[in-house]
């Protein structure tokens, strides 16, 4: 049986525990043992090599420099590393370890809760396959991106609420690794309650069972 950690905390407008209990509910449907806890310092703890998937649901926060090493050495060595809107892209925004494994940095949402567009752009990958492009009313994240991932998925700003970067192309889904580990990434999932549309549901699940060791 595979085996999850689910870590939680932060900002409350994100309903981090509410999220973490859905991704257990995604997990636990496939057959994984989960775990789910809001003590930061179990991405670190002494048996986290021993996961084959890791879900940060964290905004915010601060993760110490010994338990950021030992949560990079696990993905390294094979563990999978997976999150959706805030976690990772959000999670400990100080830590450079933590910049570097996940791959993106949230920047803004211009216009906070607006309706935009989520454009495939990989549709034979296993993860986006069979879904068209669909319209979604939450935040538009604009990122900083590793330029190595591999990018499933793309919005596009209007320009509407901020005219100097109308046109820019972001990732709002995709891949990448870190040594042998898998990680997985999408912006969708502002409120937990947005994980029950078909699209974002089947694109999250997918890409935790994918990132999975």
């Amino acid at each position: 049986m595979k085996s999850a950690l689910v870590v939680w905390g932060g900002l409350e407008l994100h309903e981090p525990e509410k999220g973490a209990r859905v991704v257990r509910e995604i997990l636990a449907a496939e057959g994984f043992r989960v775990t789910v806890t809001d003590d930061y310092t179990a991405l670190g703890g002494a048996e986290v090599g021993g996961y084959d998937l890791i879900v940060p649901q964290v905004t915010g926060g601060e993760l110490d420099r010994e338990n950021s090493i030992r949560l990079c050495a696990a993905i390294e060595a094979g563990t999978g590393l997976a999150g959706f809107h805030h976690g990772l892209a959000t999670s400990f925004p100080g830590n450079p370890r933590m910049r570097f494994l996940g791959g993106c940095t949230f920047a803004t949402h211009p216009g906070d809760i607006i309706t935009y567009r989520v454009d495939p752009k990989v549709k034979d990958d296993p993860v986006m396959q069979g879904i068209a492009s669909f319209e979604h009313t939450s935040e538009q994240y604009y990122m900083h991106v590793d330029p190595t991932v591999r990018v499933l998925a793309t919005t596009t700003f209007s320009g509407e609420h901020a005219f100097w970067k109308k046109g820019v192309e972001m990732p709002v889904v995709y891949k990448s690794a870190y040594g042998h580990g898998r990680v997985f990434y999408s912006a969708l999932g502002h409120k937990p309650a947005e994980l029950d549309k078909p699209e974002i549901r089947t694109i999250l699940t997918r890409g935790l069972l994918w990132a999975a060791r």
